[in-house]
């Protein structure tokens, strides 16, 4: 063999082997794609709105879990006001002998009930507790309801504002890339010098870096709305177009009635009816509760004497608490009033901030009339601009200059439009309304 078949030969060689080695490392790789690769879940491609990520987001709360056990505490204790006795009955069991000293045959044998009674106005006062503690498990689950709304409302529409950045960057890159291949083939025909090319090539790379940047705020953004509602929702699809009118804007004249059930007050309304409640219990309390006592008694006085029936009916007063009944007293009564003027600060807070809500709707309204028209002046000027600049009647730093205002235009337009959705939602939440 020669020395140029010898190389042929190894070159071939060389060769074959390169494309086996080719062919395993594509197989290994499709084969750990197919492994590593996440399942596509519906959570992760299904469309997720906001009343949907607020249920989600609520059934993960540990204030729904431990709901139904609350209501069963309530009803457990409205039973327990309506009995006959404020405690059980108790059952009592004595013997007495001489065994143990004369050994004369004495023997006694008693079997009694203790039944507790109520003091007056005892019971009519518990079960008026027992209700008003009903009530307050009810008005504890909206309010905690509205408090996890105000929570998912805001990952909600931090992850919509998240979606705009993305899509204006990207229809920002877009943009100048179709700036940046015109220049590419006219500066390639000698129209336009390297540096205009360099220029556009910048302008590409820094809308790349934009778009990098928004991206990884989406994907925090997504992440953080997962952790609360416990999916994501999708990575894909068109942003909203008019936010605004996807929302029910609460009228005006239903504002007051709106404030008047809002949650946060009910909730304070019933803390303070159950502090007036404990109130009025206390001061039927102040004693113990008396004994009714009904004993039977079978007894011998010596060894040979006939055994004796005796019936013992009795009452157990105790006498008055004394200082430990103020003590109760002054709590309750500092309970009550911390609750009413609580309920007070409350209702001027929240009426504060449904007024500042209304008027940022309005301000946004007024901002959005003011940027569309904006958008609009930009994307005229953009084809004009563009048409000339390419007729060589407009230089590059212009036509760039141009874009960059168009693409903030366009940018600051879609996000107010999230901005006023954001206003409206904020506004039903300072009415105590949730999602719909």
């Amino acid at each position: 063999m020669t020395p140029r078949t010898r190389t042929k030969a190894s070159l071939l060689r060389a060769s074959v082997a390169a494309a086996m080695a080719a062919c395993s490392l594509a197989t290994q790789a499709q084969a750990a794609t197919a492994t590593t690769a996440p399942p596509v879940t519906a959570s992760a491609t299904s469309p997720l709105s906001l009343r949907q990520a607020f249920d989600a987001a609520w059934a993960r709360q540990p204030e729904a879990m431990a709901l139904q056990a609350r209501r069963d505490a309530a009803r457990a204790q409205q039973s327990a006001a309506k009995a006959w006795t404020p405690e059980p009955a108790a059952l009592e069991l004595s013997t007495k002998t001489d065994r143990l000293g004369s050994n004369q045959g004495a023997r006694e044998f008693e079997v009694g009930v203790a039944v507790p009674l109520w003091l007056p106005g005892e019971r009519s006062s518990s079960a008026a507790l027992a209700d008003a503690e009903g009530a307050a498990t009810e008005s504890r689950a909206t309010a905690a309801q509205l408090r996890v709304a105000a929570t998912v409302r805001e990952a909600w529409w931090q992850w919509q504002r998240a979606r705009i950045e993305v899509g204006t960057a990207r229809d920002q890159l877009e943009n100048a890339r179709v700036i940046a291949a015109d220049v590419a083939r006219r500066a390639k025909a000698g129209d336009l010098a390297r540096a205009d090319q360099h220029q556009t090539d910048g302008a590409v790379a820094s809308a790349q870096a934009s778009l990098a940047q928004a991206e990884a705020g989406l994907a925090a953004a997504r992440q953080h709305l997962r952790a609360l509602a416990g999916a994501a929702p999708a990575s894909s699809g068109a942003a909203m177009t008019d936010v605004g009118s996807a929302l029910a804007e609460p009228a005006p004249d239903a504002a007051a009635a709106d404030l008047q059930s809002h949650a946060a007050l009910q909730e304070l309304k019933d803390r303070a009816t159950v502090a007036e409640r404990i109130v009025a219990l206390t001061a039927t309390q102040s004693r113990a509760n008396p004994e009714l006592m009904l004993a039977s008694t079978r007894d011998r006085g010596a060894r040979g004497d006939a055994s004796q029936q005796t019936i013992t009916l009795g009452i157990r007063i105790p006498f008055g608490a004394g200082p430990r009944f103020d003590v109760r007293s002054a709590n309750a009564r500092a309970e009550a009033t911390e609750m009413q003027a609580q309920l007070a600060l409350e209702r001027e807070r929240l009426t504060a901030e449904g007024e500042a809500a209304r008027v940022r709707v309005e301000s946004s309204r007024t901002q959005l009339l003011a940027v569309e028209r904006r958008a609009q002046l930009a994307r005229e000027s953009r084809g004009f601009f563009d048409k000339s600049f390419r007729l060589g009647e407009t230089d590059l730093p212009t036509r760039l200059r141009i874009e960059a205002e168009a693409a903030e235009a366009e940018r600051q337009a879609a996000r107010t439009r999230i901005e006023l959705a954001a206003a409206i939602s904020a506004w039903r939440q300072a009415l105590g309304l949730l999602p719909q």
